[in-house]
């Protein structure tokens, strides 16, 4: 299941931004639910509610005494306080692993499947979009310079393919927001990478087929090209040098010459074997 963290890091790939009423709006009729009475200090002057938070977080954990041994056991409640405030959160606060109550009690087994946190995969992507078609990827975080740009223009127009504009990169990173628990390093970084294009469709992009020049570094196993096809994102898939190495190259540029046929088929839609 989805937390609320990793939901809200989904839709910043996508490009959305997630809003949270959190006051009564002017004139806006009363809402029981959200219209909260906001407490007042003793000197009198109102705290802001990031304040108020942080305060409530920095608290110590309230003590509740254990029931009588004869009594039956009480239903359980749900936390209060400031183990209330971290569980809404998604115990994504700093410091509090070792808070009463959010660990299990002495002799208590911990809950079965429960996976221990780990690093998340990191890379950085130029992402471009050919006429909404091809995806083009380089594994890198800096934008292409002018050079590059007219390398990789020259290629395509040697293949045939000369979209109707030029390709505009643009940026991901992953993770989206340091400091997240990740349970599934490589399967949330491949959600990431997907709710990144599928926000990109708003803009016209239905990607066919997908070009990589470079090598992948961390972004390999998640892609894990097999055969000239790409499994996360479903497309065919073609790799190669890093248009750095193509441009102080010859011989890789040589190399790729017999690739450029292959593209110009795709691009036009021809079949294989014309």
């Amino acid at each position: 299941m989805t937390t609320e963290p990793q939901r809200l890091q989904y839709l910043e790939a996508m490009g959305l931004t997630a809003w949270t009423a959190r006051y009564r709006l002017p004139n806006a009729r009363a809402t029981e639910a959200c219209d909260w009475a906001l407490p007042v200090p003793e000197e009198g002057v109102r705290q802001a509610p990031g304040a108020r938070l942080h305060a409530l977080l920095e608290s110590p954990a309230e003590a509740t005494p254990a029931p009588p041994a004869s009594e039956p056991k009480a239903r359980q409640r749900p936390p209060a306080g400031s183990a209330k405030a971290r569980a809404l959160l998604g115990d994504i606060v700093p410091g509090a692993e070792g808070d009463a109550g959010t660990g299990p009690a002495e002799g208590e087994a911990a809950t079965p499947g429960a996976e221990a946190q780990q690093e998340p995969l990191r890379f950085s992507l130029q992402v471009a979009c050919l006429d909404g078609r091809w995806l083009v990827i380089l594994p890198r975080e800096a934008a292409p310079g002018v050079v590059e740009l007219r390398l990789l223009a020259n290629l395509l127009r040697a293949a045939g393919v000369v979209p109707e504009k030029p390709p505009a990169f643009e940026a991901f990173h992953w993770p989206q927001v340091e400091g997240l628990p990740v349970q599934a390093p490589l399967e949330e970084a491949g959600e990431g990478l997907q709710a990144f294009l599928a926000g990109r469709r708003r803009r016209g992009w239905a990607p066919e087929r997908l070009l990589i020049f470079g090598e992948g570094g961390a972004l390999a196993p998640l892609l894990a090209l097999q055969d000239g096809h790409c499994p996360l994102l479903d497309l065919p898939a073609w790799q190669g040098p890093a248009l750095t190495e193509l441009a102080g190259s010859a011989a890789a540029k040589r190399a790729l010459w017999p690739s450029l046929a292959d593209w110009r088929r795709a691009w036009l839609g021809e079949p294989d074997d014309a």
